[in-house]
């Protein structure tokens, strides 16, 4: 079965998809398997359990990015992801924690990646207006052998029902009997 993409969607976009499926287990790997530094780093000591859900979220959009047909609702998922980042980021944000420099930056690149999880999902996934999707494309596939205009009334003409599914004997109207000389009568003693 073909795939077509509709408006918007081409060779670039799938890229830029695929290039942030494998962004987003990278960066998975990083919060399950070295949150504590990470944390550090933002001055966000005590988090790391929930960068760890939050590297499992990665890692969910980023296997569904690579395997899917359609990427564009798991890449609609990043960009829910993204904004939980962006929001748990900020509450970092603020007069008390010594390393917001930090904080600053990792915001920057969670809004630029963002912008392109946008840009991408939007050219493959579409939204809620559904433009933009992978579509099944059956339009080679008529399911018949001819063209329609010689396929009209074939079957009236070139067909023969089998005799196993004709109408018996017996139970035929009188006129179309085998023998229509038999009367009434003769057919009640049979």
């Amino acid at each position: 079965m073909a795939y077509r993409q509709n408006s918007g969607a081409n060779g670039s976009a799938m890229a830029l998809a695929r290039g942030l499926g494998w962004f987003s287990i990278g960066l998975a790997l990083a919060e399950m398997l070295i949150p504590r530094m990470l944390t550090q780093q933002m001055g966000m000591e005590g988090k790391e359990p929930l960068l760890r859900f939050y590297g499992a979220r990665e890692l969910a959009a980023g296997i569904g990015i690579l395997v899917s047909d359609n990427p564009g609702p798991w890449l609609w998922g990043r960009v829910a992801g993204d904004a939980l980042d962006l929001a748990t980021l900020a509450t970092a944000l603020n007069e008390q924690n010594r390393r917001k420099g930090n904080v600053a930056i990792a915001l920057a690149a969670v809004a630029g990646v963002t912008a392109l999880d946008c840009i991408s999902a939007q050219a493959l996934g579409g939204g809620a207006n559904g433009k933009g999707q992978l579509v099944h494309d059956y339009s080679d596939r008529r399911g018949m052998p001819r063209p329609p205009d010689e396929m009209r009334g074939a079957a009236r003409t070139d067909f023969t029902a089998p005799r196993d599914m004709r109408t018996p004997d017996a139970l035929r109207p009188f006129t179309s009997q085998p023998t229509p000389e038999r009367t009434f009568a003769e057919h009640s003693r049979v």
